[in-house]
Formats: C-alpha cells, sequence, structure tokens
C-alpha cells in the first residue's frame, strides 16, 4: 500500500534535504510534487488543496529547530499533517454497551463486507476475547447467507442459523434474541450490498439501524476503487450514523488515495485495514505508523508486532538456545525461511522497512525476489540430514546430487551455501554478545543477507 506515493515522497524529500537552506521558491517546488503525488495517488482535490494550505505556511516559517536541517524539518511538517489528516491515534471498536453489543457492516456489493465480517469476528476473539455471534441480512445475493455461514464453521465462530425466506428486520431481532440466549457478547450484521447506492438500499440500513441500536456502523470499502470509495463513505455518513471505515484489499492499493480521502471527507476514523484473503490478515489502523510507511520511514513496530504473532514462539525460544551455544545448521536457516513466508515473504516484510524504494531497487538489480524462498527451502529439503547438521561437507558429487533433487544447478548451491556462512558466522557474533539477534526479536535476518 501507499509504493506509488512512498516513491515520489522519498524522489522530492532527497531533493530539499541536500540543501543546507530552504527558500521560497525551494518550498514552492517541493510541494508542487507533493501536490502532483497525492494527486496521482486519487487523493480528492478538496484534501490535496487544504493539505498544502496547511503545510506552506509552516515550512516557509522559522519553525526550524537548530539540530534540524530544514529539509528534515519540512518532512517533520508533512509527517504532522499526514498523521493529522489520517487522525491522531488509532481508533478502537467501541464495546462499551449492555451486550450482546450490536455492530452492524455496511457498503456495496463486492468490497469483502462478508469475509470482513469474519476477520473483524476473528479478530475481536482473539484479541477482546469476547463471543461473537455472526447474522448475515443479505437476502438478495445468491448464496450470501451460506458464504457468512461457512466461513464460521471454518473459523469456528458462531453463526445465526438460515432460515429462508425470513426478512433483514425479522433476522436482526432473531440474532438479538440467539445471541442473548447463547451468551455471545457481540453480533456482527453483515447487512445487504448492491453495485450502487440506491434509495431501497438506503431505506433498509434505517431500518435495520432502528432496530438493532449497533455500537458500531462500519463502512466497508475497497481500497482499489479509490475516489468512488470516498464518494460512498459520503453518501453513507449522509444516511447513517457512520462511526468507522474498514478498507479492504489495501495490500493492493499501490497509490493508497482511498485512505487519506475517505477519512477526510466521512469524518469518521479507519478502523481496520484488510491486507489479505486469509483470515488472520486483518490489521489495527495506526494512523502514525501509516505516515511513517507513506514517507518511506518504515514501520519496525508493526513488523515486530506481526512476527510475534505469526511465527512459532517455540520454535524461536530453541534457536535463541541454539544461537547462545554458537550452534546454527541448516535446518535453523530453513525454519528462518518459513518463518518469512509466514510473515508473507520478502516483500511482505519489506513493506515495513525504512527506504522501501531503494531496498527494492537493490533486490532488482541483484535479480531476488520471492522465488528464492521457495528455491532455497527445496535445496535444502534435498540435503540428507548430516549435510543439513554440517554443511561443511558438502563436496562436488553432492551438489550435483543436490542441484538434481531440488531442480536447481551447482550455482544456485554454492549462493545458498555462500549465504549460510554469512548468516552462520553473524549468529555466532550475536550470541557472544549481549544482543539477543534478530532472531529472538522474530525479525528473520535471510532478507538482510539477501541484500549483501
Amino acid at each position: 500500500m501507499f509504493e506509488n506515493l512512498t516513491n515520489k515522497f522519498e524522489e522530492i524529500f532527497s531533493s530539499l534535504k541536500k540543501a543546507p537552506s530552504l527558500d521560497e521558491k525551494q518550498v514552492d517546488e517541493g510541494l508542487k510534487g507533493i501536490r502532483l503525488a497525492l494527486l496521482e495517488a486519487d487523493v480528492s482535490l478538496d484534501l490535496v488543496k487544504e493539505f498544502i494550505s496547511r503545510v506552506k505556511p509552516k515550512a516557509l516559517g522559522q519553525e526550524i529547530i537548530r539540530s534540524t536541517s530544514p529539509g528534515d524539518m519540512v518532512v517533520k511538517i508533512v509527517y504532522d499533517e499526514i498523521v493529522s489528516f489520517l487522525g491522531d491515534k488509532n481508533s478502537e471498536i467501541s464495546l462499551n454497551a449492555v451486550p450482546p453489543v450490536p455492530i452492524m457492516l455496511v457498503g456495496l456489493q463486492g468490497s469483502g463486507k462478508t469475509t470482513t465480517t469474519s476477520k473483524l469476528a476473528k479478530f475481536l476473539e482473539k484479541n477482546n476475547k469476547k463471543k461473537v455471534m455472526m447474522a448475515s441480512l443479505d437476502v438478495y445475493r445468491p448464496a450470501a447467507q451460506e458464504q457468512l455461514r461457512l466461513l464460521g464453521e471454518q473459523n469456528n465462530i458462531e453463526t445465526l442459523p438460515i432460515i429462508e425466506g425470513q426478512l433483514p428486520a425479522d433476522i436482526c431481532r432473531r440474532a438479538l434474541s440467539a445471541a442473548n440466549l447463547n451468551g455471545c457478547e457481540v453480533v456482527l450484521f453483515d447487512t445487504a450490498g448492491r453495485t450502487q447506492i440506491d434509495f431501497q438500499m438506503m431505506n433498509e440500513i434505517k431500518q435495520i439501524e432502528t432496530i438493532i441500536n449497533p455500537a458500531e456502523t462500519i463502512l466497508v470499502a475497497d481500497s482499489l476503487t479509490g475516489q468512488i470509495a470516498a464518494n460512498v463513505a459520503k453518501e453513507f455518513k449522509n444516511t447513517v450514523n457512520l462511526s468507522g471505515i474498514i478498507l479492504t484489499r489495501a495490500d493492493g492499493d499501490g497509490r493508497g488515495g482511498a485512505a487519506l480521502s475517505m477519512k477526510y471527507v466521512a469524518e469518521v476514523p479507519i478502523k481496520f485495514l484488510g491486507i489479505g484473503e486469509k483470515i488472520e490478515n486483518f490489521e489495527v489502523f495506526h494512523p502514525d505508523r501509516i505516515a511513517n510507511r507513506i514517507l518511506g520511514m518504515g514501520d519496525i513496530v508493526s513488523l515486530v508486532e506481526k512476527a510475534s504473532e505469526d511465527l512459532d514462539q517455540e520454535n524461536l525460544k530453541k534457536t535463541e538456545e541454539k544461537l547462545k551455544k554458537g550452534q546454527f545448521s541448516m535446518e535453523d536457516y530453513l525454519s528462518q525461511l518459513r518463518q518469512m513466508k509466514k510473515m508473507g515473504g520478502i516483500e511482505g516484510i519489506m513493506s515495513f522497512l525504512p527506504g522501501v524504494s531503494k531496498i527494492k531497487s537493490q533486490m532488482d538489480q541483484s535479480g531476488i525476489d520471492e522465488k528464492i524462498i521457495t528455491q532455497n527451502e527445496a535445496v535444502i529439503l534435498s540435503m540428507t540430514k548430516q549435510e543439513r547438521e554440517n554443511p561443511k561437507i558438502i563436496n562436488g558429487s553432492r551438489k550435483k546430487r543436490i542441484a538434481n533433487g531440488s531442480g536447481t544447478d551447482i550455482a544456485t548451491i554454492n549462493k545458498l551455501l555462500k549465504q549460510f556462512k554469512m548468516m552462520s558466522e553473524m549468529m555466532k557474533k550475536m550470541s557472544k554478545g549481549n544482543m539477543k539477534g534478530m532472531a529472538d526479536k522474530g525479525i528473520p535476518p535471510e532478507l538482510f543477507n539477501q541484500l549483501k
């Protein structure tokens, strides 16, 4: 997400940082670049105008800290304004009501509303320790109710049983009653969507809102639709008591304009991002961290959080014990590769790192891509147990056998052995010092090795 915008901003700020001082002409030139970058990212024109009008006087003013270069200060001003537009802090979902707490999800058809309902349910069960029931109110789209039922079954989330022919208003009343009887603390209502906003749709949502009196009414919007998503947000804001937004397909949105525009237009916080198809591909929206990503500063905090959630803690402890003894084998290296895959591969990790565009450039020049993880995994699996424990015994004939077994060549085997040697030496150095190492923090060092 924000890849295009980040690349543009990095170019603009790189030029500004080189200047020992900034005059009005240089600031105007930089702001012209920022304006164009925002518009190309599909940010609404009104927001762009207001953003520039807020940044310019501060950038031209004398708000420069002596220890900070003018260029860095402009970056700080832009960062503060992006955070201001996205929201000063992450907005938690409101569960402050008598259970079962009703939460209504609204949006257009195709926005990922049903999948998002199950993701939110799983999030609330895991992070808020709440028992959740899901209820589908979509009696129009074929198999919509069945889709939610299957998602509930696959992920062990309670779902309201389907009664054919029942109207949305009656389903609402039955869901609240069933949740109360079953001891559910939260009920998520997956409302029907349309291909476009119409009078019937909005009337039905108003009726549902009156019946269930939701603690939250959350708009689910596809970030790939850009300005359309912002316009949809405005329409729903004018119709119901909208309290938040969930942006889906954020991982596929290279522009990122929807995130900036929707918060500005709807005047409600973005609460979550859908970042993939799996039920766990769902994260809290942190405005400050997103601003860091937009400006190419990375988001190490989120990376470490993601690592602690995704990785096998027992394996990490075993790895730590081995590192303390200065031991590191191909089995451990294979474990690191698999940890990377769990965290979204090289690209998934890179999206959280500072200077991501430069790292990508290095990767392109080195011919490194996601396939290298799968390839290296295949090579290690083609080794014998003895070879994995002691790679030094791998001679010419063994390399040939491993290459044939993994569908690679001798050059690939040599490259892997070189990477392993570098990593092994690095791990030994860490074991001798006070530093616990990247593996202890859950960040596989494999990525950094690849770039050496």
